[in-house]
């Protein structure tokens, strides 16, 4: 226990000391933040009832799915998990703690614009703190077991920004950070179930606003909890010591679409 401690407490600090990952985790999604608050909120007044909730996804989407896969890929490439290995040190602890630590700084991020959005850029303050927390925490599981399965499926770091971006992008597009969902096109809006994001913007709308909303809350965040999970178990299950692991070369990469399995069933049903 106190060497799984240290380890984490390490590498909070390299997410504050590394300059990429202070980039995604604090530089980017507070930056962007500002120029949303700035002059989306003027261009669109009605974005400002989405702003803290949007932002919140953004953070939490920057700091995991465009930060977190390269901390695997070159953790791998370097052998410096060959020498966890050595060391004693499992795989459940090298994908968990990256996975603590990345949520920590999206929470500290999440804090800042919940208390700076309405005071700054005429955004909405959640009703229901609980409430709001409560999906945050759900989309950051998920958001970090896609990040942890990208990341450990990778062959290297061009194949994780290629990865990375077919959730980003799509999440910013359609996932309901800059349009509400129900005004898609039917054909649009079932692939804009399969990402995570439209699942917290909905259950941020009910859970931490009182609002009504298009899905079930309940069901949106066993969506979110449920992805989170099987993407970590595949993650665990396919990840690799370093490249030339000779127990993983036998676990098909393709497997990891079965991340999208949660995803699917919610677009079904909800």
């Amino acid at each position: 226990m106190n060497a799984f401690i240290t380890h984490f407490l390490f590498d909070i600090k390299v997410g504050l000391r590394d300059k990429t990952l202070l980039l995604m985790n604090y530089l980017l999604p507070l930056g962007f933040y500002v120029m949303m608050g700035l002059v989306m909120t003027k261009i669109n007044p009605g974005f400002a009832e989405n702003l803290v909730q949007a932002m919140t996804v953004f953070a939490i989407l920057a700091g995991t799915a465009l930060g977190m896969p390269n901390i695997i890929v070159s953790g791998r490439e370097l052998g410096i998990f060959r020498s966890y290995k050595i060391n004693g040190v499992p795989a459940i602890s090298i994908l968990g703690i990256p996975a603590l630590s990345g949520m920590i700084h999206a929470l500290i991020v999440a804090i800042i614009i919940v208390i700076t959005g309405p005071l700054f850029f005429g955004g909405i303050r959640p009703e229901n703190l609980l409430g709001f927390f409560t999906v945050f925490l759900a989309m950051a599981i998920a958001a970090t077991g896609l990040a942890l399965l990208i990341g450990v499926i990778s062959k290297d770091s061009r194949m994780t920004v290629l990865w990375s971006q077919l959730l980003f992008l799509p999440s910013m597009l359609i996932g309901g950070l800059m349009m509400p969902s129900n005004i898609l096109p039917a054909s649009v809006s079932f692939f804009a179930k399969l990402l995570p994001s439209t699942y917290a913007m909905s259950a941020f709308k009910s859970l931490a606003y009182n609002q009504p909303t298009s899905y079930n809350v309940g069901g949106s965040l066993a969506v979110l909890f449920a992805g989170g999970l099987v993407s970590f178990l595949l993650a665990l299950y396919l990840f690799k010591w370093d490249n030339s692991d000779e127990v993983s070369k036998f676990k098909k990469p393709a497997l990891a679409l079965l991340a999208l399995l949660p995803y699917l069933i919610g677009a079904i049903l909800l």
